[in-house]
């Protein structure tokens, strides 16, 4: 089996460099120097060259708030690149893995989001990832698109990366404390996309859309505090709950990304791990110092 990765210097992307794989697997991972998702028509020679039984999709721009100013090149990247990586797919025969993210949802529900609610991004980070979704489905019927929250690692930029940043930096720390999540390891997500290949090549599960996040939900506010207990800083700095109005950013955010996961249970088998014990060993890993990018 030949699988095909579309993304080197990303979060998730980094963490599938780092996966062992059965050996009869033949892994090719494509960062932007060989396949420049900003340009789609690069997509069509790299897939044909090397001819993938499955495609996982780990290239995306994640830019949230700088989407706001950047809409077209947001939308080619999430939008058009991978209608054009699924219309190649099926022309090719294989298979697509896609991430895809909770931003589809407005978070006005009360409860988790499941994988049939309507989507109504808020932003044009997330109407160009809801496109990209439609994209994919549109084109191929052999793919899974996952949606994710609130990712993070040991690399890379992300919201554990800058609050241990800013609790070095900074006597009091103001944190969203309004809106809910789950947070996801990068590590967790890459060990998901995996098991979810691994599944479908043995003809287990089914094709379609499904949600994967860690267990126990909280608030930024709270991951935020976990982060800095964590650290075990010598003066830590004081920890302010404020609300979403405090805090205004260029993109808006959902209230509500809670994502229900049972489905992505009742079909692979893949169970909702603990962002906590995630966090803990990533900030093991920042303190000895985080890998280098795979590839």
């Amino acid at each position: 089996m030949r699988v095909l990765i579309f993304g080197k210097s990303g979060q998730v992307s980094r963490e599938l460099a780092r996966l062992t794989w059965h050996a009869e697997t033949d892994v090719v991972q494509l960062g932007r120097n060989v396949c420049d998702f900003s340009r789609p028509s690069t997509i069509a020679a790299a897939i044909e060259s090397v001819a993938p039984d499955y495609v996982i999709n780990a290239a995306a721009y994640t830019a949230v708030d700088r989407a706001e100013s950047e809409p077209e090149l947001a939308m080619t990247i999430n939008g058009e690149a991978p209608t054009e990586v699924a219309r190649i797919c099926d022309r090719t025969g294989a298979a697509l893995v896609h991430i895809s993210t909770d931003y589809v949802f407005d978070g006005r529900k009360a409860g988790p989001y499941s994988e049939n609610d309507e989507v109504r991004p808020m932003s044009v980070y997330g109407r160009t990832k809801e496109a990209g979704e439609a994209g994919v489905r549109s084109r191929m019927e052999r793919y899974l698109i996952v949606r994710t929250s609130w990712v993070f690692a040991g690399h890379g930029a992300n919201f554990v990366k800058t609050m241990l940043r800013l609790g070095a930096e900074r006597p009091e720390l103001r944190i969203v404390a309004d809106q809910h999540g789950a947070p996801t390891s990068a590590r967790d997500i890459a060990v998901a996309l995996q098991n979810l290949v691994l599944a479908r090549a043995e003809g287990r599960g089914v094709w379609g859309t499904f949600h994967f996040t860690s267990g126990e939900p909280t608030t930024w506010f709270g991951f935020a505090k976990a982060v800095i207990e964590g650290a075990a800083f010598a003066s830590p700095p004081k920890m302010t709950p404020i609300t979403t109005a405090e805090y205004p950013t260029p993109a808006a955010r959902p209230a509500n990304s809670v994502l229900d996961c049972s489905r992505i249970q009742q079909e692979f088998g893949i169970f909702q791990p603990s962002w906590r014990d995630a966090l803990s060993d990533v900030l093991t890993e920042v303190k000895m110092g985080a890998p280098a990018a795979g590839g």
